[in-house]
């Protein structure tokens, strides 16, 4: 799948259309379907998270809580669109409900692939909402509903591979959102490195640091 950059989008930044941005986009326009005025919960403020931020922003989502393990990252979550920051804890699915009239979100937008974090953005959702998960988790994470909560709450729950977009479609459509300025493509780029600042890049990561590094060279 090769397609031209979009006319207007600086050559280095577009580097991130090719993932964190479509799969972020695709995730909250494709498969959450997010409409104007409804609440949104984003788990994993990482270049996907922060893009998924932005498109709920786009989207017209009314109240944006992005949820974090890093309080560090409230800064670069609320420049992204979200309008409430909750750090991670046993409480997060309890201070989300809190947040949205005790009732959940009508969106979570799971963004870290872990049985734990799934479970919090199922539990973080309102009655007849909807939880997607964009989170790539190992075999090994096992999430587990009774099937008693499944009729009660009547929830859906489903997963996207890379936000359920299609790039010939979708890249134009984004990139006229980057002209406009409505999406800061740049804003997802927390340090620029080169080849050698790369095992250190990694360890930022693994700290739960920053957005996206972009390797220029």
């Amino acid at each position: 799948c090769v397609l031209p950059a979009p006319d207007g989008v600086p050559l280095a930044d577009a580097a991130l259309l090719g993932c964190a941005v479509l799969t972020g986009y695709g995730a909250v326009h494709h498969s959450a379907r997010v409409r104007e005025g409804e609440t949104v919960a984003v788990f994993g403020v990482g270049g996907v998270g922060l893009a998924a931020l932005q498109s709920a922003r786009i989207a017209g989502a009314a109240t944006i809580v992005a949820v974090d393990v890093s309080p560090e990252k409230e800064e670069l979550a609320r420049a992204a669109g979200a309008t409430e920051y909750v750090v991670a804890s046993d409480t997060t699915a309890r201070q989300i409900r809190a947040l949205t009239g005790k009732q959940g979100v009508d969106v979570a937008v799971e963004c870290v692939g872990r049985a734990s974090t799934i479970r919090t953005a199922w539990e973080s959702t309102r009655r007849g909402g909807r939880t997607t998960v964009v989170g790539i988790g190992g075999k090994e994470e096992k999430v587990t509903f009774n099937a008693l909560e499944i009729f009660h709450w009547g929830r859906s729950l489903a997963g996207c591979v890379y936000g359920n977009s299609a790039p010939a479609r979708d890249l134009p459509v984004l990139a006229g959102h980057i002209r406009s300025g409505a999406f800061d493509l740049g804003a997802l780029v927390t340090e620029r490195i080169t080849l050698d600042g790369i095992p250190a890049a990694f360890d930022t990561m693994l700290a739960g640091k920053g957005g996206r590094a972009l390797v220029t060279f």
